[in-house]
């Protein structure tokens, strides 16, 4: 049944479409509260000393990527934007590297400007609109994707993983009667992404699959883009908090993140192989689990309270070792030319 709910009346029942300023202004006071204990209201920046400002925003992903043991990662280049694309095919041709690939800006939040790229003219077109440094990845195309969030006190007496998010891509199955547009529409979901797949798809959106046959229509795994967060908490045990400890025992001055990344299986998932680490989203991390079914809004500050909660204590046990809060001025004229960075 077509799914008629007014989008912008979703967006207000549904808590997983609130702006984020909307969703987080409730919990800015206990914010305050925990700046007031900290005595900073940069505390947080002191939680992952071998990221710039904590990665807290604006951080270079590149710089992060190299915190993390190749064997867990795709093949990545990294480029600027003025590298010509004859120079880019030479060095992916060099890794032996086809595509397609994905693209993103060094820095960048929330999927801007991740695409994947599936051709020499989509590449020659992603490298014109760039500005500044950008990182070429191998697709990886292990079928399952999670955003797993782990964290470790400084002081070695706890680890944990707290959240456990797969990734599910939004897509259409064709019934062999309906076109894509309206199989789209048949979806709430979908429909909020409407507008920027005709741009993409264009006459493909009139297109009709045969019964069963699926169309991923958006292979970023971004929720801004459309992919369903589906809690999976229920993959969290001994095995999988092991692997993840091996794995950030590799990582000085790493302490708290979302590993976004991709599986072969759950079985090569708890022996920690054949896994591909696309991202690691550090303290601006959110517990993705919050957007599953299961959850209520409630339940979803509670579990953002949580981690605030954890934030703080890596923060004032870093402090005690001797790591230092950015102060507050020199935080603010960093945020304001990230800003003026994004807006060029």
């Amino acid at each position: 049944m077509k799914n008629r709910l007014p989008l912008w009346l979703a967006k207000i029942i549904y808590y997983e479409y609130w702006p984020v300023t909307c969703f987080y202004f409730p919990l800015t006071l206990y914010w305050l509260l925990l700046s007031l204990r900290a005595r900073s209201l940069t505390y947080y920046t002191a939680v992952n000393p071998a990221i710039e400002h904590s990665g807290f925003w604006g951080n270079s992903k590149g710089d992060v990527l190299k915190l993390i043991p190749s064997e867990f990662l795709p093949l990545t280049l990294y480029f600027s934007s003025a590298d010509k694309t004859e120079t880019i095919l030479t060095a992916m041709q060099k890794a032996e590297l086809d595509f397609p690939v994905i693209c993103k800006p060094d820095k960048g939040e929330r999927g801007f400007r991740v695409e994947k790229i599936n051709s020499v003219n989509e590449l020659e077109n992603y490298v014109n609109t760039s500005v500044g440094e950008f990182i070429l990845q191998e697709f990886i195309t292990y079928p399952i994707e999670l955003g797993i969030l782990y964290y470790r006190l400084p002081d070695g007496t706890k680890s944990e993983i707290t959240s456990v998010t797969k990734k599910e891509f939004m897509s259409v199955t064709g019934d062999g009667v309906s076109t894509v547009k309206e199989l789209m529409n048949a979806s709430l979901r979908s429909r909020f992404q409407l507008e920027s797949t005709t741009i993409k798809l264009g006459n493909q959106m009139n297109r009709i699959f045969k019964k069963g046959e699926t169309l991923i229509i958006e292979p970023i795994g971004n929720h801004c883009r459309g992919t369903e967060f589906i809690n999976a908490n229920d993959l969290i045990n001994a095995q999988l908090l092991t692997v993840f400890d091996k794995l950030a025992s590799k990582m000085p001055g790493f302490y708290y993140g979302r590993f976004d990344l991709k599986v072969k299986s759950l079985d090569d998932l708890y022996a920690g192989k054949n896994i591909k680490i696309m991202e690691l989203n550090s303290i601006a991390s959110e517990p993705a689990h919050i957007y599953g079914k299961g959850m209520n809004l409630l339940k979803a500050f509670q579990s953002v309270l949580f981690h605030s909660n954890i934030i703080f204590r890596i923060a004032m046990q870093n402090k005690k070792l001797g790591i230092q809060f950015t102060p507050l001025f020199a935080f603010i004229k960093y945020l304001r030319n990230h800003k003026k960075a994004l807006q060029a």
